[in-house]
């Protein structure tokens, strides 16, 4: 699969490190990216890293360009109630999806079509246009109302990808355990890397 456009998504679930660092890697390639983030997930972003994003959309265009040394033009950002944007309509649906993390009423809302902000919508965009949707849930334990959800949206074709990290590496810092996580989003994504060590091959250090 040759993604031209990537849309991410960020809810108000733990895990902004995730976020961060699928967007570095992604915003290292050609990949053009389409960034939504929910109020609340603004807010854990705030609380989990040194990154405040504030304003309109264009200011935090803005302020992610700076933070990951980019140019602006990289990526475009939508606020979960912009309803004008491209990720609301399949005639310019991107080609693949991320939610990461994504929280357990995001991905009950996908799995119910119920499209009531700019994140549901374009889930629900990639699903009708069949295009692929990976969905991190960060929660634990799961629900049985969560799991059906998760099946629901499995027999759809989506990706349900927690973020489970492995230790067979060998980890010593927390970024690492980061990285594993977001090497097998970009396997998925078909977006070619070398982030985090494969099983039965030598330890590598990971870069950025």
């Amino acid at each position: 699969m040759s993604l031209k456009t990537l849309t991410i998504a960020m809810t108000g679930a733990s895990g902004a490190p995730y976020t961060l660092r699928l967007l570095q890697v992604c915003l290292q390639t050609d990949i053009h990216i389409q960034f939504i983030c929910s109020q609340p997930g603004q807010i854990v972003l705030g609380m989990e890293s040194d990154l405040k994003l504030t304003g309109s959309p264009q200011r935090m265009q803005q302020q992610l360009a700076t933070w990951f040394n980019t140019d602006s033009s990289r990526l475009s950002v939508f606020a979960k109630d912009q309803w004008t944007s491209p990720t609301a309509s399949g005639s310019s649906v991107a080609d693949a999806m991320v939610v990461c993390p994504c929280t357990m009423g995001t991905l009950a809302s996908i799995a119910t079509g119920t499209s009531d902000n700019l994140i549901h919508r374009a889930a629900d965009v990639i699903i009708k246009e069949r295009k692929k949707l990976i969905l991190v849930p960060r929660e634990t334990p799961f629900s049985s109302i969560h799991l059906e959800n998760m099946l629901k949206l499995s027999n759809l074709g989506v990706v349900i990808l927690p973020p489970n990290p492995g230790f067979y590496q060998g980890v010593t810092k927390v970024s690492e355990l980061v990285d594993f996580v977001v090497a097998r989003i970009l396997d998925q994504l078909g977006i070619e890397n070398e982030i985090s060590p494969r099983w039965a091959s030598p330890r590598q250090p990971s870069s950025g």
